[in-house]
């Protein structure tokens, strides 16, 4: 993992791993700039054909002031867009944001069924044991 800072933005440099989509394995890697540190990122394998991903990750801002993930790309993908996932009554709807709160003190957590990166219109799908880079820019 590189960081470099831009101005006043943060950029990570990580590595999804990517488990098979039932797999009971946690990746045990971190990567830590200043207050921010990115945890444990994962991804699931995709069907063949597949044109979109996800990217799963705990992000902790250790910091006394709150921070923002602004941004996040891939050569793997076209684009990575950020989705929260809201329950509206008995439907449950994904829905794209511009960026994701971190908290000072606290932990975003990127999973299943919650927030996440979509990686879209992937370049290939991706399968178990891939390694996918990925670039993060904090605010």
């Amino acid at each position: 993992m590189s960081c470099k800072k831009s101005g006043t933005d943060h950029v990570f440099r990580l590595v999804l791993v990517v488990l098979m989509a039932h797999a009971g394995i946690v990746c045990a890697h971190s990567h830590e700039k200043g207050d921010i540190q990115v945890r444990l990122p994962w991804s699931r394998a995709t069907p063949p054909g597949a044109t979109v991903g996800v990217g799963y990750m705990e992000i902790r801002n250790r910091g006394e002031q709150p921070d923002r993930l602004l941004s996040a790309t891939t050569a793997a993908a076209k684009r990575v867009e950020m989705h929260i996932t809201q329950r509206e009554g008995e439907v449950t709807k994904m829905r794209q944001v511009q960026a994701f709160d971190i908290p000072a003190r606290e932990r975003v957590t990127l999973r299943p069924g919650g927030s996440h990166l979509m990686l879209v219109d992937l370049a290939q799908p991706l399968k178990k044991g891939d390694r996918v880079s990925l670039k993060l820019r904090f605010e």
